[in-house]
């Protein structure tokens, strides 16, 4: 089996045979980022971890242009960044006012209440948005948090992606989770 590099070398160079032998190396880690981030979602997703991990991948080298990866660690990155528009686009669609707004989809059985999302479920468009504004202020924090909530990386692996130690990587999360709390407290 080729090194993983060397396969996402020849993506880039645009040799069909390498996507097909990439997709068997990269799919139950991606899979389990997926499961591990669906995990996570308001109950009454109705977007699976396959789902996920097949449009994150067809996003990622079913394209006309050859992507430049500079290495697993770039190509994992992308992952959680096309993961991250993946679910914010179905977030979005689930709210449109044609499929019902802010509406709830309420049981037949009116002896039994509509169960309510956790209270500290995290509303992803909010998110998505100040993930957004804090790209602009400070682009590797927001990569960090990409790869810290979207990827589901650990702080060591995520510090290794952004070639940063962990004790920064560890200062710039703090910094990240409180500026993301105050700014989606705002809206």
């Amino acid at each position: 089996m080729a090194d993983l590099t060397q396969i996402l070398n020849a993506v880039e160079q645009g040799d069909p045979k390498a996507a097909a032998e990439l997709l068997p190396l990269v799919y139950d880690e991606l899979r389990r980022l997926a499961a591990r981030r669906l995990a996570e979602e308001k109950p009454g997703q109705t977007l699976q971890p396959t789902a996920l991990v097949h449009e994150a991948y067809l996003r990622l080298v079913g394209g006309e242009q050859p992507q430049d990866w500079g290495g697993r660690g770039h190509f994992f990155a992308a992952a959680a960044e096309a993961m991250r528009r993946i679910l914010v686009e179905a977030a979005r669609r689930k709210g449109r006012l044609k499929r019902g707004g802010d509406l709830r989809k309420q049981p037949l059985d009116e002896n039994e209440p509509a169960a309510a999302p956790p209270a500290d479920a995290t509303d992803l468009i909010a998110l998505d948005e100040a993930l957004g504004r804090l790209e602009a202020a400070s682009p590797r924090r927001a990569r960090l948090v990409k790869l810290r909530y979207f990827a589901g990386l650990t702080l060591p692996e995520a510090a290794g992606v952004l070639g940063v130690s962990r004790s920064t990587a560890e200062a710039d999360w703090a910094y990240a989770k409180a500026w993301l709390k105050r700014e989606m407290e705002k809206t």
